[in-house]
């Protein structure tokens, strides 16, 4: 995070000793979490007499995890806000079972509770791709990684996309509107929200109008099942296996989506020469699975611009933590994600006004 963005910002600090102070809010809080343990523990209890639940870290979303262990075996235990509305129809059920049908590495549904709001799954243990990345130390290492996360949404993106199933996600799109939304949901977050900038109406509006010309662009692909949110703490380690999670919002859109999301993550950064090794293990992988050439300069192109795309709704949403509910986590992403967008951007002579205004409201 650079210095402007820790001068307009509230301070880390006071950020996370007002959400620590004992206040009426942060007490309702601890209770709703002790009375969603007690939930948890009572549902879970029917598996023996000798379970164990113990609350594990989540991620970004207000979904809470536990580890249920027995005294043979190990499980995850998810809870959410209550889904009998919906029940089996939910959208994590759906991808679930469909990407566990055609063959894809996801967790396994044990058991679910709708009226609770609990999923109980199999147990992938702890490690991310972003925590075994941690230990790697060669780059050919770091590349086999990647290469079978890789080969684990290539996967997903034929066979899902060939299979189809009658599921929501495959009744969304990252269409112009969609992408252009999440555009609209950065500005407003980000540059209005978290930076208090007042960007005046003419240049908003500019900015608007290039990125309406990127989204119109990556729209026009054809289309793929799309994960949506595929990055490495998103996949999990087990052993040699690696395993596709929070899947939910999973819809139809370009198959650089996914791609961009894992080559060009916020939290981990890869060489732009390694970055291109990698997009053409991808071209290789694709092109041999479909039996259809791919046009290499096309696709590279289309790649760089969702990279824009992609990381620049990622800072819209670490921004969105911090202005909804205080969390700070995210905020030290920032830096590295919009280091991706400059980068990109400038790659395109064309976009060099776009590229003037984004760093003149976030650097000056």
């Amino acid at each position: 995070m650079n210095l402007d963005l820790k001068t307009r910002m509230v301070p880390v600090r006071a950020a996370r000793a007002t959400a620590n102070r004992e206040t009426p809010a942060a007490r309702d809080a601890q209770a709703a979490r002790e009375s969603e343990d007690a939930l948890v523990r009572t549902w879970v209890a029917r598996l023996g007499r000798s379970v164990a639940v113990t609350p594990i870290p989540g991620d970004a979303s207000t979904r809470r995890y536990f580890r249920v262990r027995t005294r043979n075996s190990s499980f995850i235990a998810m809870k959410m806000q209550a889904f009998g509305d919906v029940g089996e129809q939910l959208p994590f059920i759906q991808v679930q079972r469909h990407l566990s049908r055609v063959g894809v590495n996801v967790p396994q549904i044990i058991d679910v509770e709708s009226r609770q709001g609990m999923i109980l799954l199999s147990d992938l243990g702890d490690e991310t791709l972003l925590k075994r990345l941690e230990r790697v130390s060669k780059k050919r290492d770091q590349l086999v990684w990647f290469k079978r996360a890789i080969d684990l949404v290539l996967n997903m993106q034929v066979i899902a996309t060939k299979t189809t199933a009658p599921i929501d996600a495959y009744g969304l799109y990252f269409d112009e509107e969609k992408l252009m939304w999440e555009v609209g949901f950065t500005l407003a977050h980000f540059y209005n929200g978290a930076l208090a900038r007042n960007i005046p109406a003419k240049e908003n509006k500019t900015v608007e109008t290039y990125f309406k010309m990127i989204c119109k662009r990556l729209a026009s692909q054809e289309w793929y099942f799309t994960h949506r949110d595929y990055h490495g703490r998103n996949v999990m380690v087990k052993g040699n296996d690696l395993y596709m999670i929070d899947f939910q919002d999973a819809r139809l859109g370009c198959p650089q989506y996914d791609l961009a999301s894992l080559l060009r993550d916020s939290y981990y950064q890869l060489e732009e020469d390694v970055v291109y090794e990698l997009v053409d293990y991808y071209l290789r992988a694709k092109e041999k699975a479909e039996g259809v050439k791919e046009n290499r300069k096309e696709f590279v192109r289309v790649f760089d611009l969702m990279s824009i795309q992609r990381n620049f709704k990622a800072i819209g949403s670490f921004a969105s933590f911090y202005m909804k509910r205080q969390d700070v986590r995210y905020l030290k992403f920032i830096g590295n994600t919009f280091e991706n967008i400059r980068r990109n951007l400038l790659k395109f002579p064309e976009l060099e006004e776009l590229r003037c205004l984004l760093f003149r409201y976030y650097y000056f």
